[in-house]
């Protein structure tokens, strides 16, 4: 932990992190906030999940091509254009009667407006640390972020059910505000300009570390997904028990994050963490007892943050600083794509045989990215010689102040 605390000395470290966690914060109340707006103004779960459809398409649009026009036009002016459009179709969302294709073109706008402030931070930190640093950082970022998933839907549902939907929505319309204004204005957001990429969009994905990245994230944030539908079926549409093991599934991968920071990565590093989430998914099959879900998860959890880590130090490593933000915005699609096909096949499974069926579509979403980490093990880069700092554009990059 030493290591953490000189890298949170370092200037403006521990001040971005805050602001971006704060931020990225409606990232975990967004969709659940929408999900009991829509249903308690139409009744409908149905056409809630529509809504939510909408919005995801939208963020998954909005991942590379929002990121990309930061390298055109400057992070600030794109996190701040991005930031109002979302906070005002959220707004319109929680106070406009409409019928339900209204929701739904509001839902896909508050999606390709998303702010891109993954891909900005995510671009920023090689510029903040040393190369040494690099990789701590992105564990360290990866861990933190389970934050978010732990206290954000508690909170929300909370709000949501004493206060009612449309408080909850307006809530996550001012900490969307508040924590994007201060990330936008935070120095270091000032510092850095990304050079404009000479290539053209999607390009980056030729890189085999890139599509490798992008394509395990969607494998394991469909576990992920899985895994959060199971709980939820499990308990009985997230009881007191369901809370419980979700929070233990997050506070493995913190701890699993933290103390893996400081490991080199390896060509065979992200085989290796998602063997433990596949061995702690696939235990999760035995029984649907609280302890045994609780325990299992748990060591499932310990591999998520720290494959997350190697993916966000891959792709920095093995692209131009002025494809960074593009690069980041496809991990980021798809996970959000895994996300959505994660849940959905879930589903499927708990209608056709029952909780237990959303178990075994985590444990089938992890055991394939496993697959994906060992036939293509050639594809991922070796770091434990080298850093994860993108590599520099012919061109310099030019800080302000």
């Amino acid at each position: 932990m030493a290591g953490y605390r000189d890298l949170l000395r370092t200037p403006g470290v521990a001040r971005i992190i805050a602001a971006q966690l704060t931020a990225r914060f409606p990232n975990g109340m967004t969709s659940l906030a929408i999900l009991l707006h829509i249903e308690a103004v139409t009744g409908s779960y149905g056409a809630a999940g529509l809504v939510l459809a909408a919005t995801s398409i939208g963020q998954a649009i909005a991942g590379p091509v929002t990121s990309r026009w930061m390298g055109r036009w400057g992070m600030r002016r794109v996190l701040t254009l991005t930031l109002l459009v979302c906070a005002a179709s959220l707004t319109a969302i929680a106070l406009l009667p409409l019928p339900l294709p209204g929701y739904m073109a509001l839902g896909l706008l508050g999606g390709l407006s998303t702010p891109p402030v993954q891909s900005a931070v995510r671009t920023i930190y090689p510029k903040m640390v040393t190369s040494r640093q690099l990789t701590p950082l992105f564990s360290l970022d990866a861990s933190l972020q389970e934050i978010i998933w732990i206290i954000a839907p508690v909170l929300i549902t909370f709000v949501a059910t004493q206060a009612g939907t449309v408080p909850a929505l307006l809530l996550i319309v001012a900490i969307l505000l508040g924590g994007g204004a201060w990330f936008i204005l935070s120095p270091e957001v000032g510092r850095v300009r990304i050079p404009r990429s000479r290539r053209s969009i999607g390009k980056v994905l030729t890189k085999p570390a890139v599509l490798l990245a992008t394509v395990v994230g969607f494998l394991l944030i469909g576990a992920c997904a899985a895994v959060e539908a199971g709980v939820v079926a499990t308990f009985d549409h997230g009881g007191l028990e369901a809370g419980i093991v979700l929070a233990l599934f997050a506070v493995g991968s913190l701890a699993g994050g933290l103390s893996s920071g400081h490991i080199p990565i390896g060509p065979w590093a992200m085989a290796r963490r998602l063997a433990i989430v596949t061995v702690g998914l696939s235990l999760t099959i035995v029984s649907l007892d609280v302890w045994w879900l609780g325990g299992t998860l748990v060591l499932a959890g310990i591999g998520i943050a720290p494959a997350l880590a190697v993916m966000f130090a891959m792709t920095s490593a093995s692209v131009k600083f002025s494809d960074t933000a593009e690069a980041f915005g496809w991990v980021a699609t798809g996970q959000l794509i895994g996300a959505a096909a994660g849940s959905a096949v879930a589903g499927f499974l708990i209608d056709d045989i029952g909780p237990t069926g959303a178990y075994v579509a985590a444990a089938a979403f992890a055991a394939a990215g496993l697959a994906v980490a060992i036939v293509f093990v050639r594809g991922f880069p070796d770091l434990r010689d080298r850093d994860a700092s993108p590599i520099p554009d012919t061109e310099p990059v030019q800080t302000i102040g």
